[in-house]
């Protein structure tokens, strides 16, 4: 099945961002991104337990069922509420993922595979690290596939390429591609940020054996110079411009900690925190992986939209955790538009109980200054005991109680609401 082309689709200016020691502080990995989307699409905060699954079942992903693995890890992802896939996310092995919509000179395919979230959530759900989780987000697409509407929009098509930021404790793979080719680069240092457009050059790490042989044969690369992955597949009239948030965490002077990472978000002025008329940063995470194996791996997501309106809420993986439906938007099963053959001909009211409660907090914070100067304040009060009860966990000697924290972010969750209220 096919959507009707949007020629003219332009990329939501997402960013996804990390920074390794030394430059992030104390021996901490620290990963953060904005998802930028349509300015009315809800995004929920799901967590999945690992499982164990039938041999030859399938697993049913946003337009396309494909093989199931015979056990899945427990993961938690932020994701756009009609779909399968995630915008972002992690896993109880200390794998991080985020994928970005690009533009490429090849157009993206409007058949219905997979699209780039949902390879984002079987990264996840497949990958113990970062380069396994690379491993098999390259098998699949070069199986399956990328393709179909990117939009919850039963008038137009938005299809797009796919860039990826896989993290763990370890290293980064930026993995940018381009229908079923790709390239791949490994960093274990310093800061690196992906946007909405290639970003890879000369240096690349791994890539589809026909890559290059393909550039040639679409006249797009002679052969001769040197191969450089985006002057070659990028769209012509594209004009490389630097990445805001990129610029933002090099500008840091100081190492980069959870705080930075959630300051560098909410920026507004920079472009890293979008507010457009089309486009608004609909969900935000930061993730922080210790280095050191014996302390826990901490993920923080809002839930709701616009990060410098939101409350960053820490979740930590352990065995039992509590489920937390009050960032889980209405299920609608099989009745669902987004699952009907002819999609989206209808938009069910997607919104969560937390998602309503910070729509009344919002408008508040933009039409009465006074009482939005006093929310925010208490907003970031809220936040900021949470982050200092993570600050203890992260460098305490003594072991994580796993009882502490199974409820760790249902609590969070249902005291933001409670206050909003």
């Amino acid at each position: 099945m096919s959507c009707l082309k949007n020629r003219m689709a332009v990329a939501p200016p997402s960013c996804c961002l990390v920074a390794f020691p030394p430059r992030a502080k104390d021996g901490l990995v620290v990963f953060g991104k904005n998802s930028a989307r349509p300015r009315d699409e809800v995004q929920e905060v799901v967590y999945f337990p690992a499982a164990d699954h039938e041999p030859q079942s399938k697993v049913q992903c946003t337009y396309i069922s494909i093989d199931q693995v015979p056990r899945s890890h427990a993961i938690v992802i932020s994701r756009p509420a009609w779909l399968w896939g995630a915008e972002m996310g992690a896993n109880e092995h200390g794998v991080c993922i985020a994928n970005e919509a690009i533009n490429a000179r090849e157009p993206a395919a409007e058949t219905e595979a997979l699209l780039g979230m949902d390879l984002v959530r079987l990264g996840l759900e497949r990958g113990s690290t970062a380069k396994e989780a690379l491993d098999i987000i390259v098998a699949l697409l070069e199986e399956h596939g990328q393709g179909g509407n990117y939009y919850e929009d039963a008038d137009s098509c938005h299809s797009f390429q796919s860039a990826y930021l896989i993290v763990d404790r370890d290293e980064a793979w930026v993995l940018e591609t381009v229908g079923r080719y790709w390239a791949a680069e490994k960093t274990t240092e310093g800061v690196k940020c992906i946007c909405n457009q290639l970003s890879l050059t000369t240096k690349i790490d791994a890539e589809h054996r026909e890559l290059r042989s393909y550039a040639q044969s679409q006249g797009w690369w002679t052969g001769e110079d040197e191969f450089n992955f985006s002057e070659v597949f990028s769209p012509a009239d594209e004009h490389l411009d630097c990445c805001a948030a990129k610029d933002s965490l090099e500008k840091q002077e100081e190492s980069i900690t959870v705080q930075t990472m959630i300051d560098i978000l909410r920026d507004k002025a920079s472009g890293v925190c979008i507010d457009s008329e089309s486009f608004l940063t609909t969900a935000s995470i930061v993730s922080v992986l210790p280095q050191n194996r014996s302390a826990p791996c901490i993920h923080y997501f809002t839930g709701t939209p616009d990060p410098s309106r939101s409350i960053f809420k820490p979740f930590i993986f352990v065995g039992d955790i509590k489920l937390v439906p009050k960032a889980q938007s209405p299920c609608f099963g099989d009745d669902d538009p987004a699952k009907k053959e002819a999609r989206f001909q209808e938009k069910p009211d997607r919104r969560h109980e937390l998602y309503k409660a910070h729509e009344w907090a919002r408008a508040v914070i933009a039409n009465d200054q006074e009482q939005g100067r006093q929310l925010r304040k208490t907003m970031l009060e809220l936040e900021k005991q949470g982050l200092a009860a993570m600050e203890e966990i992260l460098t305490s000697s003594e072991p994580l109680d796993p009882t502490e924290v199974g409820d760790l972010f249902y609590d969070c969750v249902d005291t933001e609401i409670k206050f909003l209220k």
